[in-house]
């Protein structure tokens, strides 16, 4: 895995993990590939994020595991150094993009306009997250950007379920889509892992 293009063919879902409680992650990542996904993105939303990525990269090799929610260029250092393979942004200023650039890491940029989009592939960048997807039009806005922006594949996030993943997936430019509904808090709190593993599998299984 090397380019942002190889990250949205790893599986049809991403699933974007929180981790509040840092012995969770390796289960957590353990059910997930068990259930047939080999990718996980825990988001740098608490204080243990660097921990269970650490965790993870050194205890579960064969995932590919990431840092999401990446909004400093510190942030994309730290997460470099605690063994992500990959990084997500869900925007892109200047200096968080060259910092993403500077680890050597392949990552998704967060994108939610046209002009964004368009400035980010000057950049050389034709993988990017589409976020909020929902909030920003949904399939239809996606849709509308083939025409337009036809070298550019997405993976949009936010807002997404089970149920409205495949129409995602079903669109030529969308090559993943990002999901938070495989590990929701509830189930990291029960420590019910057979769930997500569940979930898991309904997910690998899902096409456009």
């Amino acid at each position: 895995m090397t380019t942002g293009s190889d990250l949205l063919a790893l599986s049809p879902v991403m699933p974007v993990v929180v981790i509040d409680d840092v012995d969770d992650a390796v289960p957590t990542a353990r059910a997930l590939l068990a259930g047939g996904i080999g990718v996980i993105e825990l988001t740098l939303r608490t204080p243990v994020a660097l921990a269970a990525i650490e965790r993870v990269a050194a205890e579960v090799p064969d995932i590919a595991v990431g840092a999401g929610t990446v909004t400093s260029p510190a942030q994309a250092a730290q997460a470099a150094d605690a063994g992500a393979k990959f990084l997500v942004t869900p925007g892109c200023t200047d200096a968080v993009l060259d910092a993403c650039f500077a680890t050597g890491l392949p990552f998704l940029p967060g994108a939610a306009t046209v002009s964004e989009a368009m400035r980010l592939a000057e950049r050389g960048l034709t993988a990017l997250k589409f976020f909020p997807a929902e909030a920003s039009g949904g399939v239809a806005y996606l849709k509308s950007l083939t025409g337009p922006l036809p070298d550019l594949r997405f993976c949009p996030t936010g807002g997404i379920t089970v149920d409205s993943a495949p129409s995602y997936l079903a669109l030529p430019n969308v090559g993943c889509i990002g999901g938070s509904w495989l590990t929701p808090a509830k189930l990291l709190a029960a420590k019910d892992f057979g769930m997500v593993e569940k979930l898991a599998t309904e997910a690998a299984a899902l096409r456009g």
